[in-house]
């Protein structure tokens, strides 16, 4: 990313960008029971909606995202209901600079990098686990999330991009947002076990 693409978020989350959504992932939610307690990375983590449900939920989050006011909304919010995030602004196409270099949980969820994917477990401790969820290419029906395929994950990508790691869950297909509209996802929960 660049100072341009910084400028072109920091308009877009001005302008209300994903104001609507409050409710964190609901991927995220239905599967915390298997997710270790501890510290937790939330990468792209835009108005911090997930961000603020691990903090909630009792994890010590570092949430990062190139839009200064995307993380200047999460904060005000996690002021609002007393809840402590350590926000980071970074540019996600440079190597992460970050408090700490081990992670029990990392998330990245609707950023599409892959060369940031294959290096997230290097973050994680032995047993920790990375939560992925993506737009996927989808031909069969319009769904919503971004026109270019430049943004979207194959099938198969992502669990083919970490190999080496155990799978606990692995779903791609149509999933109703909770606007109602449908997007196509390919969501993946791996843990590091060496």
């Amino acid at each position: 990313m660049s100072q341009a693409d910084q400028e072109k978020w920091n308009e877009r989350y001005a302008a209300g960008a994903y104001a609507q959504r409050r409710q964190p992932s609901d991927f995220l939610t239905s599967h915390i029971g298997l997710l270790p307690r501890g510290r937790a990375l939330d990468v792209a983590c835009g108005r911090g909606r997930n961000a603020l449900f691990l903090a909630a939920e009792g994890f010590d989050v570092d949430a990062v995202d190139i839009s200064t006011v995307a993380l200047d909304h999460a904060r005000a919010t996690g002021v609002r209901e007393a809840l402590d995030v350590n926000w980071i602004c970074q540019d996600l196409d440079l190597p992460l600079t970050l408090p700490t270099r081990t992670y029990q949980l990392i998330i990245m969820f609707r950023f599409v990098s892959m060369p940031l994917l294959r290096l997230l477990p290097s973050y994680l401790t032995r047993g920790g686990v990375l939560m992925v969820e993506q737009h996927m290419v989808w031909q069969a029906s319009p769904v919503t999330g971004p026109r270019s395929e430049r943004f979207r994950v194959a099938p198969g990508a992502m669990a083919e991009a970490l190999t080496g790691m155990e799978v606990l869950v692995a779903e791609e297909g149509l999933v109703v947002e909770p606007d109602g509209e449908q997007a196509a996802l390919s969501r993946l929960l791996v843990r590091r076990s060496d």
